[in-house]
């Protein structure tokens, strides 16, 4: 194999593939990248054996086909370190030499053949198409409330659920739940899957479009997304998380008789101040709602205590004070449009909702007080 390409353009291929190379493994293949080289293009791919990612590359010009494989590590310091525009990669055997203007790097790797089979394309399954941008925004409305290594694998996932061109991603931690609503492009009938978080976090970081099409198919306990379309197109295959996902419906309450309008902006800040004198022993804000005032307060022994004011346009309800962890609400906050947020509450020990128009809804259950 032999390939000049754009060293800026490798460059991104490898971060995001390096992101899915195995961190600790005993097969050494794993940690590495593999490149394969055909008429016009160079494809980089990297996998764990639960996530694969190829990408193809455009800009490049191919002297001589073929493929290799290479410590991931190794190549992108290489790449990243390099100045030049453009670099030269040949291949004999197991040796990669990488040149540039000035520097000649030679590195060795395992055979191709050590390199696993990647996935192929979905030949069942349902499939859809939605805009690169509606996708990303569904996932980073969602994804920050996932579970963090839970014994309940399902909530260590993303729920997708899809009806027809209606599509709805759901996440929480047994804690809170965020749910957000946007339509593909294309659809056709309905399905379920549990799509995992690190497969999730590589798809964010592969849109660079939001106008690009993310075709979606998922078939026989995988799901696959291919970004773009032609020689610069990426896919992105991963096994889904099995289990049942809880029902979320049932969650969602629906009698909430307290509301009220905020800028999230504003909301923001006064949680982000109040926040500050809390510590692991009292981390929980106290909201107190009465007329058109909402003042956050919070007290920590041997630290101090923070009392927060803002006004009110309007407030719907009974006065009352209810306890959330001040760092959940901050995130739901993050991944808003910016502007008004609803806020619905019933009593102190029920949930409180988040809701920002008819596309997001976020569940919070509430924290004890002294």
């Amino acid at each position: 194999m032999k390939v000049v390409c754009d060293r800026s353009a490798l460059l991104d291929a490898l971060t995001l593939a390096q992101g899915v190379t195995a961190a600790r493994t005993p097969q050494p293949a794993l940690q590495c990248v593999r490149l394969s080289a055909t008429p016009g293009s160079l494809a980089v791919a990297a996998t764990d054996l639960e996530i694969a990612l190829r990408i193809g590359l455009a800009q490049v010009d191919v002297k001589q086909e073929g493929d290799a494989v290479i410590p991931a590590d190794k190549l992108l310091q290489i790449v990243r370190a390099s100045e030049d525009a453009t670099l030269t990669i040949e291949t004999a055997k197991t040796t990669m030499h990488i040149r540039g203007a000035d520097s000649h790097f030679k590195v060795y790797g395992p055979e191709v053949k050590d390199f696993p089979a990647l996935p192929g394309p979905a030949e069942k399954g349902p499939t859809c198409e939605i805009p690169a941008g509606s996708l990303r925004r569904l996932i980073t409305r969602t994804i920050f409330a996932t579970a963090v290594e839970n014994s309940r694998f399902a909530i260590n996932g993303v729920l997708f659920d899809r009806q027809g061109r209606k599509l709805r991603l759901v996440a929480t931690d047994g804690r809170r739940l965020a749910l957000a609503k946007g339509e593909c492009g294309s659809g056709e009938g309905e399905h379920r899957c549990i799509v995992p978080t690190k497969a999730l976090n590589v798809l964010v970081r592969l849109v660079d479009d939001p106008e690009a099409p993310i075709q979606i198919a998922a078939d026989q306990g995988r799901i696959r997304f291919t970004v773009g379309i032609g020689e610069d197109a990426a896919v992105l295959t991963s096994v889904l998380v099995e289990g049942a996902f809880p029902p979320f419906e049932d969650v969602i309450p629906k009698d909430q008789d307290k509301r009220l309008a905020i800028d999230a902006g504003e909301l923001s800040s006064a949680v982000r101040r109040a926040a500050l004198l809390t510590n692991e022993e009292s981390k929980g804000v106290r909201f107190s709602f009465a007329d058109r005032t909402l003042t956050l307060s919070s007290r920590a022994p041997e630290m101090g205590e923070a009392e927060i004011h803002l006004d009110l346009d309007e407030y719907q309800g009974e006065s009352m004070e209810i306890g959330f962890n001040p760092a959940f609400v901050i995130d739901a906050l993050k991944h808003v449009d910016g502007g008004p947020v609803t806020i619905e509450l019933k009593a102190p020990n029920k949930p409180g909702l988040i809701k920002q128009g008819q596309d997001f809804t976020y569940v919070l259950m509430p924290v004890s007080l002294p």
